[in-house]
C-alpha cells in the first residue's frame, strides 16, 4: 500500500531496527538514566533510577554505573528531573471515512506525538484497511502506534453504521465469524442500532467460543448482566451502566414479552436513578470482570459548545483538513439551534454521567480510558481528545494513579497484553513516554513531554514537534489539493 505520510528520519530509524532483526545482527542499546520511573502497578516511583532498552525490550532496570557498560554515550539520555511513564493507550477510537483514507493514515505519527503509543479502533468503514495498517506498523512498514483493531463490526440488517457486517440469523452469524477468523481482528465489536437482543447474544456468545475478547454497545432487551455471562468483555460509552439504576431486568422481561416498546423504556430509564440500587448492580458487574470505556469527553465538547469557540481550536485549525472535520461543523451548526434549556440539559446529563466514575471504581469496574476520537464524533479529536479525558477523569474524582492505569496497564490487561505491555518491568515492550512533572501528583503533566520511547528508537521534542509539523503540511496539501 502506498504511504501518503512519512516521517522519514523516524521510519528509516524503524526500518533499520527491523533489518537488523531479520539479519540477525546486535540491535543497538538505548539507556535513560537519572529518571523517576513511575510503576503503575503499584502505584509508586521504582527505586531503580535507569531503563536499558534493547531494540524494543526493556532488558534491564536499575542504577546507571550497573547498565551503562558497553552502551555509547550517543545512547545515553540524562533524565534528570524527569519522569518516565508507560506509553499511553486510547482504548476507543475510530480510522474511518470512504475517501479519507489519506487523512487518517496521516494522523497516526500524531497520536505519537501526544504520547500514546497504543491504540484501539473500535471498527469502521475502513476496517479492511486498518487491519492492513495493523499489519504494515508491526512489520515496521508504517510508522505510527500499535494498532490494536475490530476491523469490521457486527450489526443487524440495514443498520446506519456503514461498513458492518450485518446479520439477521445465527447461519448469517457463522458465516461473518468465518470472515473474521480470515480477518483476524484483535477483538470482536458488535453494536445495536439493529441488532436484536437475542441475535445480539448469540453472536457474544460466538465471539467468545472462538476465543475473541468482545466488546460493544449494550441493546434494550438485555440486561448487562446476562451479556457478560455470555462473554461480553466491556462496554462501550459508560453511559449504558445508568440502566443499572433502574429496574432493568423488568423492563427488559416487558421488552421481551411485548407489553413495553423502546420508547416506553428509553422514557423509563429517564426517571428518577436510584444510585444504591446501581451501586449493587455494578458490584455484581464489577466481580465478574467487567471493563467500561467511558468516552466522556465528546459529551463534554458538545454541552458546553455554547461557551468555548471550537473553530479556533489547534487540532481544527493546524491538523485535521476540511474534509475530515466537515461532519464537525455540521453538527455545531445543529446545536446553536437548542434551547438555553436543552443546551443545559445536555450539562446536566453530562454531570451526572461523570458523577459515577468512582462508583464504578469503587465497585471493582474496570476503568479503560478513550477518546472515540473520529470523524462523525465532532470535537474529539484524535490524539489530544485521549488526554482531555484524562483530565476529565481525575477532575471526577479519580486520583492521578488511576487514571494512569486507565490509560496504560488496563488497557493491556483487557487486551491480555500485560504480560508483554502496559508497565514499566524487565521484558516488557519498550514503549515510553518522558514527562517534565510527576502524574501521580497531577494527570496534567502527560501534557509535557519530553520525550518519547518507540518502536526501537528515541525521539526528542525536536523529533516530535516534526511529527506535528509535518501533520500541518500534509492538512495544506490535502486541503489545497481538494479545492482544485
Amino acid at each position: 500500500m502506498k504511504l501518503f505520510s512519512k516521517c522519514y528520519l523516524i521510519v528509516t530509524l524503524v526500518l533499520l531496527s527491523v533489518i537488523a532483526r531479520a539479519q540477525g545482527l546486535p540491535q543497538e542499546q538505548f539507556l535513560i538514566y537519572n529518571a523517576q520511573i513511575v510503576d503503575v502497578l503499584t502505584g509508586k516511583i521504582k527505586s531503580e533510577r535507569a531503563v536499558l532498552v534493547k531494540g524494543d525490550q526493556i532488558k534491564a532496570l536499575g542504577d546507571f554505573d550497573q547498565l551503562s557498560k558497553g552502551v555509547p554515550k550517543s545512547q545515553q539520555l540524562d533524565a534528570k528531573n524527569k519522569f518516565i511513564i508507560p506509553g499511553l493507550w486510547d482504548m476507543h477510537i475510530h480510522l474511518e471515512g470512504q475517501g479519507l483514507e489519506e487523512d487518517n493514515q496521516a494522523l497516526l505519527p500524531l497520536f505519537i506525538a501526544f504520547g500514546i503509543t497504543t491504540v484501539r479502533d473500535c471498527a469502521s468503514d475502513l476496517g479492511e484497511t486498518v487491519l492492513q495498517w495493523r499489519d504494515e506498523i508491526n512489520e515496521g512498514e508504517l510508522f505510527g502506534p500499535n494498532l490494536f483493531t475490530a476491523g469490521l463490526k457486527l450489526e443487524g440488517k440495514n443498520s446506519s453504521w456503514k461498513g458492518d457486517l450485518e446479520i439477521e440469523n445465527e447461519t448469517e452469524l457463522a458465516l461473518m465469524m468465518d470472515k473474521q477468523d480470515v480477518w483476524a481482528p484483535d477483538f470482536i465489536k458488535i453494536t445495536d442500532n439493529k441488532l436484536h437482543g437475542e441475535l445480539f447474544l448469540k453472536s457474544i456468545q460466538a465471539a467468545h467460543d472462538r476465543g475473541y475478547v468482545v466488546s460493544g454497545h449494550v441493546p434494550i432487551d438485555l440486561t448487562l448482566e446476562e451479556m457478560v455471562d455470555a462473554g461480553f468483555s466491556s462496554v462501550e460509552h459508560a453511559s449504558y451502566l445508568n440502566r443499572l439504576g433502574y429496574d432493568q431486568e423488568g423492563i427488559v422481561a416487558q421488552l421481551r414479552a411485548g407489553t413495553l416498546t423502546s420508547a416506553q423504556a428509553s422514557a423509563l430509564y429517564r426517571g428518577e436513578f436510584d444510585q444504591q440500587k446501581a451501586d449493587r448492580n455494578y458490584k455484581i458487574l464489577g466481580d465478574k470482570g467487567l471493563f467500561v470505556t467511558p468516552t466522556y469527553i465528546g459529551a463534554r465538547q458538545m454541552s458546553y459548545s455554547d461557551q468555548e469557540n471550537h473553530l479556533l481550536d489547534s487540532m481544527m485549525t493546524t491538523y485535521l483538513t476540511k474534509a475530515y472535520t466537515a461532519e464537525y461543523l455540521k453538527r455545531l451548526e445543529r446545536v446553536k439551534n437548542e434551547t438555553p434549556e436543552q443546551m443545559n440539559e445536555r450539562k446536566r446529563n453530562y454531570q451526572f454521567n461523570i458523577s459515577q466514575l468512582l462508583h464504578y471504581q469503587d465497585a471493582g469496574i474496570t476503568i479503560l480510558a478513550g477518546s472515540d476520537g473520529a470523524v462523525l464524533n465532532a470535537l474529539v479529536y484524535p490524539a489530544q481528545s485521549l488526554i482531555q479525558e484524562l483530565q476529565i477523569f481525575q477532575d471526577a474524582g479519580l486520583k492521578p494513579i488511576d487514571v494512569l492505569r486507565a490509560a496504560t496497564i488496563n488497557g493491556a490487561r483487557f487486551l491480555k497484553k500485560d504480560p508483554e505491555m502496559g508497565s514499566i518491568d524487565v521484558g516488557k515492550r519498550a514503549d515510553l513516554v518522558i514527562l517534565d512533572s510527576n502524574p501521580l501528583e497531577n494527570i496534567n503533566a502527560t501534557t509535557h513531554i519530553s520525550g518519547v520511547f518507540t518502536k526501537s528508537s528515541y525521539l526528542g521534542r525536536a523529533d516530535l514537534d516534526k511529527i506535528l509539523s509535518d501533520a500541518r503540511e500534509t492538512k495544506i496539501r490535502l486541503d489545497k489539493s481538494r479545492e482544485n
